[in-house]
């Protein structure tokens, strides 16, 4: 995470010797946080011993709450829910269906994707802008997936710990020169050593990326036509960022998006994934002969969907000779991957004036804005200053598109910041009704509640809250509104125990421990809270621990000292 994301001014990458020492270990110990495609060539390793499944899946999810601390995820839970069920369905179709997996997006605009520890998968808003189809987005998925499940990402575990002390050492060596020349230049002379040993590092592990990158095409292709998109997918966006690098040849490399430096991009590896595609293609074809008047006729029929015209359908009672349009199915196999693309396109932009001028673009070169893009230009300006133009917007779309949960959401939220509570949770009580468990209509139906402010307000949110909280324990978004609607609603522990975990959630370990040991004092908790409480310090405390002797402390409460 420190080579590809800038910190945020202030933060606790101020270099200290101390600190350095400890990052580099963090880095090398878990590259895969930090490089897209970590990974070694196949030559027998013993990767697999160096980490259990339960570790990694905490090096995971640490990786995750430190993005999330340095404002780096873009947590919605309708492009969640959508990122979930892409990633999710290629999982179950991959070679190792068990290993379990999350996927996250980031707010970057960048064209990059990557793997890390734990089957843990994040995805920049530029690589889904980019795409043409939700088939492109789940090829690199599949491609991503197939680094997990061959245990690439462990290798290079294993390439780091060898690597580990020559170059720490000769980083540390920099710094130490750059201190001693004393002068005001001395931290830009630290950061310089320090990029120069991350890029060191980074250099080391792209070598032995591109060996594996062959694999990982030639497996995710064949998760890619299993979960039912099109084979031909990863071809295409494969051509597209070439035809981007072409474009960039000559400049600056920071020119050059993220994923093409650690995925370069070949004329031959075009080619292979075309001949895979065909491949597939052929081989889930059925040939069959028929006799007619005139002569013999072979015709070769897919056994199980038309990747050309996107048509996917396990259903045996609709014959394959109902074909479906396929402009009708550009949303791919989740029917939202248009709707997913131009809700990042807001909230990935800098401010929703930006996102308003992008689609007046758009309209120029265009002529006119589909449906999705209206809803994107509706969402940015209901983000903006003018919710009341949104709502009529959303409101004409939903005549158009009736039944369309996320125009039903925007409205009801649109609603609901023009002052109109009662039509807005009017409507959103319906969806409730009509989709109990899903988390996007749960949170919007919450956070209206929660914005009125009223202990009443606080009451009801927590109860349609309440059905979803046993398998939330790990998701900030719905902690931060429990911890709210609890707050209204009175119960302080509640609201305290859930803003602690919003804390440790967002990367703040030591707020979290902080805030629970307070709350450990309240004479309100009764015994079990109080076992819950103390049962979480004890989970806690050895991870603060562990950062304090590293020199590590949060710097907000370093400021509050």
């Amino acid at each position: 995470m420190l080579r590809r994301f800038a910190p945020r001014p202030g933060s606790i990458l101020r270099v200290r010797l101390t600190l350095l020492a400890t990052a580099l270990t963090l880095l090398v110990a878990a590259p895969p946080a930090c490089a897209q495609a970590d990974r070694l060539p196949d030559i027998g390793s013993s990767a697999g011993e160096l980490l259990n499944p339960v570790k990694q899946q905490l090096y995971g999810a640490m990786t995750k709450r430190e993005l999330r601390n340095y404002g780096y995820l873009l947590d919605d839970p309708l492009i969640d829910d959508w990122l979930d069920r892409v990633g999710q369905g290629l999982a179950a179709n991959s070679d190792t269906p068990s290993q379990p997996f999350t996927f996250f997006m980031l707010r970057d605009r960048q064209i990059n994707a990557f793997a890390t520890l734990g089957g843990y998968i994040a995805v920049n808003s530029g690589l889904v802008l980019t795409a043409e189809r939700e088939d492109e987005v789940a090829a690199v998925l599949s491609h991503e997936i197939a680094h997990v499940t061959q245990q690439h990402v462990l290798r290079a575990v294993e390439r780091a710990q060898r690597d580990q002390m020559p170059i720490l050492l000769g980083i540390l060596g920099a710094i130490v020169a750059a201190q001693a020349a004393g002068g005001s230049s001395s931290g830009d002379a630290s950061q310089a050593a320090l990029i120069s040993g991350m890029g060191l590092m980074q250099q080391r592990q792209i070598d032995y990326t591109r060996s594996n990158e062959s694999e990982a095409d030639r497996i995710g292709i064949h998760t890619l036509a299993r979960a039912g998109y099109d084979p031909d997918a990863m071809a295409g966006f494969f051509n597209r960022m070439d035809q981007v690098m072409r474009a960039n040849r000559g400049g600056e490399r920071e020119r050059t998006p993220d994923y093409l430096q650690t995925h370069p991009v070949t004329t031959s590896r075009i080619s292979e994934a075309h001949e895979r595609a065909e491949r597939i293609k052929r081989e889930n074809n059925v040939v069959t002969t028929v006799s007619t008047p005139t002569g013999k006729v072979t015709e070769s029929t897919p056994r199980e969907g038309n990747y050309a015209a996107g048509l996917r359908s396990n259903n045996p009672l609709l014959p394959f000779q109902v074909n479906l349009p396929a402009s009708s199915l550009d949303n791919g196999a989740t029917g939202l991957f248009l709707w997913a693309r131009e809700r990042l396109r807001v909230l990935s932009a800098n401010t929703a004036d930006e996102a308003v001028r992008e689609y007046e673009s758009i309209r120029r070169s265009t002529g006119e804005l589909t449906p999705p893009q209206r809803y994107g230009l509706a969402l940015a300006q209901m983000r903006g200053t003018q919710p009341a133009v949104a709502a009529n917007a959303f409101a004409q779309l939903l005549q158009e598109l009736p039944g369309n949960l996320w125009l039903e959401l925007a409205l009801a939220q649109a609603q609901a910041r023009i002052g109109d509570v009662a039509q807005s949770r009017a409507r959103l009580q319906a969806l409730l009704k009509r989709t109990p468990n899903s988390r996007p209509v749960v949170l919007s139906f919450a956070q209206v509640l929660n914005d009125q402010g009223s202990k009443a307000a606080g009451q009801q949110a927590r109860q349609v809250l309440q059905p979803l909280l046993g398998a939330s324990g790990d998701d900030p978004v719905f902690q931060q509104a429990y911890a709210r609607a609890c707050e209204l609603a009175g119960d302080s522990v509640k609201a305290g125990e859930a803003y602690a975990q919003v804390a440790y959630l967002n990367g703040r370990p030591e707020q979290a421990l902080t805030q629970l040991q307070n709350l450990k004092r309240d004479q309100a908790l009764d015994y079990y809270a109080r076992a819950r409480v103390e049962a979480r310090i004890t989970a806690i405390t050895p991870e603060v621990l562990e950062l304090r002797d590293a020199g590590v402390r949060d710097p907000d409460l370093d400021s509050n000292r």
